[in-house]
């Protein structure tokens, strides 16, 4: 008869944000899977937990969820953790629970710490609709297209950053959707644990991963002038057609494609004056 998979939450920082069932079922199970074995080790052994772990992490995950299907299915239970929070949220696991799926293997998840959730909750922002969009893109033109494509979103975008790049994505965030309520979370649950509101200086020496929070846009008010008019008018100024109709939604509110959907009509693009 075959195993089931469970998918168990540990603790983002405090040792003792963890369920009574998540020690009972890591003690009970055949084995843990886990990014860093020396990290999962000293979660256990804090708990008395001397089941084996086996390396399940970035580059391996598609070799060794097939084995751990495998031994599933010959009758072991296993658990998935990840070195902190849950696993799947920007975190190894989505291929072993897939394979799991796939193959009728039962999969139960243990829910609990989230940096995700825990830095919203704290934030003070809206939290009625969010938008978990994991870590921001490495590269500055990447980071850049994201923004802007979550621009018009009514929703509170939440995002994961590394400290080495912390200052520049923030700088990027202001650039790309203006003035807008901020929260950054530093090091949750951890002695060092910081939530920054709107005063967002940063130190030269930064250490910890970073929940960053954004407030939805303001209803923007609808300007008098058309939107076609305004186009003309930054074009007219030399500024290029593309950039004038990205320059129209982001003041606006709108995306681009409501934009162009605005300024075509049924038959078809409007043609904009010339250029002097």
């Amino acid at each position: 008869m075959p195993g089931r998979l469970y998918v168990v939450s540990t603790p983002i920082g405090n040792l003792e944000d963890i369920t009574y069932r998540a020690v009972r079922i890591l003690k009970e199970v055949d084995w843990v899977a886990c990014e860093d074995t020396r990290t999962t080790r000293r979660l256990l052994d804090h708990y008395g937990i001397s089941k084996p772990t086996v390396s399940y992490y970035e580059h391996n995950e598609a070799e060794r969820a097939a084995e751990l299907i495998a031994r599933i299915e010959q009758g072991e239970t296993g658990a998935l953790v990840s070195d902190a929070g849950t696993p799947l949220l920007s975190d190894p696991g989505y291929r072993l629970v897939h394979a799991a799926a796939e193959a009728g293997v039962r999969v139960e998840a243990l829910p609990g710490p989230s940096a995700l959730l825990a830095g919203l909750v704290v934030s003070g922002l809206p939290t009625d609709r969010f938008l978990f969009a994991g870590f921001l893109p490495a590269k500055p033109g990447q980071r850049w297209h994201l923004l802007e494509s979550l621009a018009g979103e009514a929703a509170t975008l939440v995002f994961y950053e590394a400290p080495h790049r912390i200052v520049e994505s923030l700088e990027d965030i202001a650039a790309v959707l203006g003035p807008r309520h901020m929260v950054v979370a530093r090091e949750l649950t951890k002695i060092h644990e910081e939530v920054l509101r709107e005063s967002l200086i940063m130190r030269d020496a930064i250490r910890g991963e970073f929940v960053v929070m954004i407030g939805k846009a303001d209803a923007p008010q609808a300007p008098d002038v058309p939107i076609e008019v305004t186009i003309e008018t930054l074009i007219g100024a030399g500024i290029d057609r593309m950039e004038a109709i990205k320059t129209v939604a982001r003041e606006r509110g709108l995306s681009k494609r409501e934009v162009y959907k605005l300024i075509s009509g049924p038959r078809g693009p409007k043609r904009m004056a010339p250029r002097s």
